[in-house]
């Protein structure tokens, strides 16, 4: 079996180790234009050790941004600006990744410190929503967006599309649709925000049918030897969860079959009322048997920042990768800190020769 300092190897690509920062929205980007702050986070969580590091929610439109601060993949300018902070981060010994979508009935909003709810509409930054249906998610983002159309539906696939050729471009090497946490993509899937009536409502097969499309036509521009990877919501902790874990993982077995390469198991904030089990790990057993039934690697997030309990995850075969979110701002040295507490010999390993060469002095 596998453990946390092994390498990954999918596609062409290979991991130093099953460690990964996963995607991480700054709020800090101007017209989706990143900056300075955004190289210097990107490139600090790469020096720390991590094999992957996958930097934050990248909208593939001005209306898919979940704030006006979010970064952005529709326009070169943005991708030139990109392209630095790629460099950087493979500079560092991180394979570097992006993960793109759009925010849906949950964009046009402020900043988590700034009240983390809907722009008020007359706000001169404010934009219209959208979603698969005119159903608000509620509480704190009380916005019902505009039904899209046949039409919108088209064009934002094709802003996937045109977003992903703009990462390949920039130098990202793992590519992550972003179809979880209540965004555009679970929102086509779930009942809870899904009440069309035409071939994207009703059915399994049709609520499908809007992450299927948008693979699809990724998989066609993004190259077949680089990971193409999406974070789904698996599940909801609504009271139906059997029903909706099976629907899920029948879902990821027919994208693996239109080129899915791996996935980010995640829970699908599609309701505000959901009963969420917080705890150490909680969702690794539930990556397990994503893993197992749908036959693709897999990995997770939420309370993994213990490197023993990482280290079990990954050798027990529940997941393959680890992602380590909120622990790594704490610490970029995150890995370095777990090789210690593991007992790897000569765990300086991890970290860039500079910082090896001083730390092993004193070892």
């Amino acid at each position: 079996m596998s453990d946390l300092f092994d390498p990954f190897t999918l596609k062409s690509i290979t991991l130093r180790n099953r460690i990964a920062v996963p995607p991480m929205c700054q709020y800090m980007a101007n017209d989706g234009v990143i900056n300075d702050w955004h190289h210097v986070h990107l490139a600090g969580m790469a020096r720390g050790g991590a094999g992957l590091v996958i930097a934050e929610a990248t909208s593939v439109s001005p209306e898919g941004r979940i704030t006006p601060w979010c970064a952005g993949l529709w326009n070169d300018a943005q991708m030139e600006v990109w392209a630095p902070a790629v460099a950087a981060v493979k500079a560092a010994g991180s394979v570097p990744g992006i993960q793109i979508g759009h925010a849906g009935r949950k964009a046009s909003s402020h900043r988590p410190w700034e009240g983390d709810d809907h722009l008020d509409p007359h706000d001169p930054l404010a934009w219209e929503p959208i979603g698969p249906s005119p159903i608000a998610f509620g509480v704190h983002l009380p916005r019902t967006p505009r039904e899209m159309t046949l039409d919108d539906i088209a064009r934002v696939r094709e802003d996937f599309v045109s977003a992903a050729k703009r990462a390949l471009a920039a130098g990202f090497e793992w590519l992550e649709l972003h179809f979880a946490h209540g965004y555009l993509g679970q929102s086509f899937f779930s009942t809870h925000s899904n009440q069309r009536t035409d071939r994207y409502g009703g059915s399994f097969e049709n609520r499908s049918r809007f992450m299927m499309e948008t693979l699809a036509a990724v998989r066609q521009v993004w190259p077949d030897h680089l990971p193409l990877t999406a974070r789904f919501g698996v599940i909801e902790y609504d009271g139906r969860d059997e029903e909706t874990l099976s629907e899920s993982i029948e879902l990821v077995r027919n994208l693996k079959r239109e080129g899915l390469d791996f996935l980010n198991v995640s829970v699908g904030f599609s309701i505000p009322t959901a009963q969420i089990p917080w705890g150490p790990a909680f969702l690794a057993p539930i990556a397990e048997r994503v893993r197992r039934e749908a036959a693709i690697p897999v990995a997770t997030a939420w309370g993994m920042d213990d490197p023993k309990l990482a280290n079990r995850a990954i050798s027990e075969g529940q997941i393959d990768i680890v992602m380590i979110g909120r622990a790594h701002l704490a610490n970029p040295h995150w890995p370095y800190q777990a090789a210690r507490e593991l007992g790897i010999e000569r765990p300086a390993w991890t970290l860039p020769a500079p910082y090896a060469h001083w730390l092993s002095r004193w070892e």
